[in-house]
């Protein structure tokens, strides 16, 4: 049986599975999809990862059983190369950039954007090809693998979805390794686009913003912080070497800053309360068309004690009269997040009310979270466990 399993995996890859095969997909699975992992790529073996992925491996068995370590965003991201994604990928550091800078532009987001145009010139990414990212021109006269990074940011972060023969042109010019770091790093700065969209992060004073935008930003920042948060004191602060291995902006401006400014994730529980925590993943889940994630988390939010009604609102992306102002607030909040890329002064101000900043910072972190899980999820077409009926309706 295991050499069935191998035998599918490899002619799935492949592009070829014979009609015999075939059966191996019950449910309408997609050919490309493995019949026990239920996405694109083989379950993995816990016998070829290190000692500290056989960590999250086994986290996963402990917490959802076989099934987590074999299903779901984390086990997706184990098939990657282990390193330090950000300096020390295998695609080489050129490609990362150039995969940092495709989600920022993907997501409007100018301070990101800023920061690494300029790493990724230092490291020697063709200025040319930074600006045909930059303006969304076409993909001609590139390299193939550069190419197809732009195209799989542009399609999984355009329409939440990664066709069959774009990631098949991927998996054949990246290999499975360099494809699951390029997706992890798409889905891990696409978090981070979020948190500084959402406390409207501006370039440090006197530095240009090179990125052309479909919106004005919002004039509600601190002049010192240039974000919506206040300058934090020394002592308080995340160092950004800590964070990124070396100064890329001035101390206390940019995602480390913003972050110093939560308790969290681990509290956040405690201090919002399961429901709120429930109502931001699926708003999330929603925002991004992430089947998976909704449908793990709509029993998850009803046994938190989220109104049936209230699922409903943002299952159909309903307007949200007649419902209580913190949900209003959240809800609000995430729609303008991940549909406008621009959070307005009065939307930020009034979620900042119903939530205090503190407990804001986590709660946007927390949503990028899931917005980077539902990257992973949509480019490795993660299907539900077997027989699980699926509770979003889609496009």
């Amino acid at each position: 049986m295991r050499r069935w399993v191998q035998m599918a995996v490899v002619l799935a890859c492949a592009g070829s599975i014979p009609t015999g095969l075939r059966v191996a997909h019950a449910g309408q699975l997609p050919e490309n999809v493995h019949p026990v992992s239920r996405s694109r790529l083989p379950p993995i073996d816990r016998a070829e990862l290190d000692a500290e992925r056989r960590e999250t491996y086994d986290a996963a068995v402990r917490v959802e059983g076989p099934a987590g370590a074999r299903m779901g965003a984390a086990a997706l991201r184990l098939h990657g190369s282990g390193t330090n994604l950000r300096w020390a990928a295998p695609m080489g550091r050129q490609l990362t950039e150039l995969t940092i800078l495709t989600t920022a532009r993907e997501y409007d987001q100018p301070y990101e954007w800023g920061m690494h145009e300029l790493e990724a010139l230092a490291v020697g990414l063709d200025a040319g090809i930074i600006d045909i990212v930059r303006h969304r021109r076409p993909l001609t006269g590139l390299g193939d693998r550069e190419a197809i990074i732009i195209e799989v940011g542009r399609e999984l972060f355009g329409t939440r979805r990664l066709g069959a023969d774009t990631y098949a042109r991927a998996l054949g010019l990246l290999g499975k390794t360099n494809l699951v770091d390029v997706i992890d790093v798409m889905g891990r700065y696409a978090g981070t686009a979020a948190t500084l969209t959402a406390f409207n992060q501006q370039m440090p004073a006197g530095w240009r913003q090179s990125l052309p935008l479909p919106f004005t930003h919002p004039d509600d920042s601190y002049p010192d912080s240039r974000s919506r948060l206040p300058l934090q004191s020394p002592e308080s602060q995340t160092s950004v070497s800590e964070l990124y291995g070396r100064m890329l902006s001035p101390s206390g401006i940019g995602p480390g800053h913003i972050r110093s400014h939560g308790a969290g994730l681990q509290s956040l529980e405690t201090r919002v309360g399961r429901r709120l925590i429930q109502l931001a993943i699926l708003v999330t889940a929603r925002a991004h068309d992430s089947q998976v994630d909704w449908t793990v988390n709509e029993p998850r939010a009803l046994e938190a004690g989220l109104e049936p009604e209230l699922i409903d609102i943002v299952r159909h992306r309903r307007p949200l009269t007649g419902i209580d102002e913190k949900d209003a607030a959240l809800i609000t909040f995430a729609r303008e997040l991940f549909g406008d890329h621009n959070v307005g002064a009065e939307t930020y101000a009034r979620a900042a009310r119903a939530f205090g900043e503190r407990d804001l910072v986590d709660v946007v972190g927390l949503m990028g979270a899931h917005a980077a899980d539902a990257a992973v999820l949509a480019a490795f077409d993660q299907h539900l466990p077997e027989g699980r009926q699926p509770l979003l309706p889609l496009p």
